[in-house]
């Protein structure tokens, strides 16, 4: 029973956070991420930000238990450690990634977060879902494996992608909305987890189960709301996009019945709107991506204002050289 319960620990918790992966990268569908970096993220999550959160957690709990006595501080470690530690430990590869220059704004942000959560709750949950099946009860197992799935999982993913976002929002804006956002994004991630780990272990120390249904109830708002405010950001980048083609319309850069199509996710699939050559994905990669550039040398500075100031000029060439290979 232990060997299968363990290959099912293995499927269980890689499975379904692949799915997820997945899902979150086909939603940001204005612009999607290149899948070597959003890769990069999760992989992060799965092994970086473990054994930061490991570390860190080990540090720590030394003080920790020197106040409040070892037996207390194990109790409460998931209430007070593990939101200080991992929130950290999961977000650090965005303070890298925000420097690319794939990392546009915030729903950029949003998706490179979850990546990373989703990573670390891959190991977390294989972690746990191996240690209950060395005990071999069937049922606990199961128990545990829908909640932190659906929950626990899912609340990492979220939490991060609250750090991703204000990192994303504030990455072409001035030193004092970084000041404000990046802190108010960890306290909204710690916040969530703290929250949510909280809830229960208050509701197992004092034996009232009705505390973890509240939890999930809770939870599920906040998912929500986070989803809610996910899709804000992909309707600001569109329109971005938009507004930024409707300028190189003007420019003769390209039709409007291009740029029409292209900042649309529903019609830039068809292939009427193309002359008989152009590559199309290629093509609408290579527009969307001028977008972009541009309104990041628009908000840009020094260095980062000339590489995407070349950038733009480097793109208007590969969209006309795209168009040159129409057929009449």
């Amino acid at each position: 029973m232990f060997l299968l319960l363990l290959f099912l620990s293995v499927f269980c918790a890689s499975i379904p956070m692949l799915t997820f992966l997945v899902l979150i990268w086909w939603l940001d569908r204005n612009d999607r991420e290149p899948v070597w970096l959003f890769g990069l993220t999760f992989l992060w999550g799965v092994i970086g930000s473990i054994f930061m959160a490991l570390v860190g957690s080990e540090v720590m709990m030394q003080p920790l238990a020197w106040v409040l006595g070892p037996d207390t501080a194990e109790q409460w470690s998931a209430v007070l450690v593990a939101p200080i530690i991992e929130e950290p430990s999961k977000a650090a590869i965005l303070f890298a990634v925000m420097f690319s220059r794939h990392f546009d704004n915030a729903a950029d942000g949003f998706v490179y977060g979850a990546a990373a959560g989703l990573g670390f709750a891959m190991t977390e949950n294989f972690l746990y879902f191996a240690d209950l099946a060395s005990y071999g009860d069937v049922s606990v197992w199961m128990a545990t494996v829908v909640i932190r799935t659906f929950f626990s999982a899912v609340m990492h993913a979220c939490a991060t992608s609250c750090v991703g976002a204000a990192l994303g929002w504030a990455r072409f804006r001035g030193i004092i909305p970084k000041i404000v956002c990046v802190p108010l994004g960890f306290g909204c991630a710690i916040g969530m987890h703290m929250l949510w780990n909280g809830m229960l272990t208050m509701s197992d120390v004092a034996g009232m189960p009705a505390l973890t249904s509240l939890n999930f109830v809770l939870f599920i708002g906040e998912f929500l709301v986070i989803f809610a405010v996910f899709q804000l950001a992909l309707w600001d980048e569109r329109a971005t996009i938009r507004k930024e083609l409707a300028d190189e319309v003007n420019l003769g850069t390209l039709p409007l019945v291009h740029a029409s199509h292209i900042a649309s996710t529903f019609k830039r699939g068809g292939q009427h709107w193309l002359p008989r050559g152009v590559p199309h994905w290629p093509y609408v990669r290579a527009v969307v991506s001028l977008a972009l550039r541009k309104h990041q040398s628009r908000n840009s500075t020094g260095s980062s204002h000339a590489f995407f100031a070349d950038e733009v000029l480097r793109l208007r060439a590969e969209v006309k050289g795209l168009q040159g290979l129409a057929k009449g």
